[in-house]
């Protein structure tokens, strides 16, 4: 039986997991609409399914979560943000991991009245906070999105993640074009790569399509998750 890695490990799949489909609700003006989508997984051979959904709750206030299940865990992760003229808010976001009969979960608020995030639930003491906010902060979540966004509109791809009770400099370049084969059909695709000591996390962009078609994450040089998109509506 294969070894499972820890918990964080789990989180990192799950927040990979949700740049398969986050383009999904970025449209060519930058507009985010509603979606609802399946795909597959392979972590480290173990083979999931999951959903991602995007729907609006009421005003400029949208709901973004990906539950992914397997036969040796379950994710979840659900970003509630503002959308204000294509800027995104988080306002607060819960993290729930289940491995075998091992269970966590993390609740974050982010309080722009006061310009800092907090985080309860299972998280260590140093990792609680209060983180202070910036504007533009994004939570994991809401990086996949900006990520689409940005990608088809050939921005910089330069983020400031406030996210499990700390800050993080995330920074993606375009490394080129390449061919890839979506249902049995060649397509020509941007790929987009970060670099964050010996991991690296690949995406795949087709012009035209909602969503990414694939992305790779790998850890000294081993391949450690593969995603590739099922159905989109």
């Amino acid at each position: 039986m294969m070894k499972m890695t820890p918990m964080k490990s789990l989180k990192t799949w799950l927040t990979a997991a949700a740049l398969v489909l986050a383009s999904a609700a970025a449209s060519a003006a930058g507009e985010i609409k509603p979606f609802t989508a399946e795909y597959q997984a392979n972590y480290l051979g173990v083979q999931g399914i999951g959903r991602m959904v995007l729907a609006q709750t009421g005003g400029n206030r949208w709901r973004y979560s990906l539950d992914i299940g397997g036969s040796m865990a379950n994710l979840n992760q659900t970003t509630v943000f503002e959308d204000s003229n294509g800027q995104w808010r988080p306002i607060s976001n819960s993290d729930t991991s289940a491995l075998l009969v091992k269970r966590k979960q993390k609740n974050a608020i982010y309080d722009w009245s006061r310009g800092e995030a907090r985080w309860t639930g299972d998280v260590k003491a140093d990792r609680a906070g209060p983180v202070k906010l910036l504007n533009g902060d994004l939570d994991a979540m809401l990086i996949n999105l900006a990520l689409a966004r940005d990608v088809a509109a050939g921005k910089p791809l330069r983020y400031r993640m406030v996210d499990d009770g700390r800050v993080k400099q995330l920074n993606y370049q375009v490394s080129g074009k390449e061919s890839i084969t979506i249902a049995g059909k060649a397509r020509q695709a941007t790929k987009v790569i970060r670099v964050d000591g010996d991991k690296q996390e690949l995406v795949w962009v087709v012009d035209g399509m909602p969503a990414p078609v694939r992305i790779l994450r790998r850890k000294g040089g081993q391949d450690e998750m593969d995603l590739r998109l099922t159905a989109l509506r």
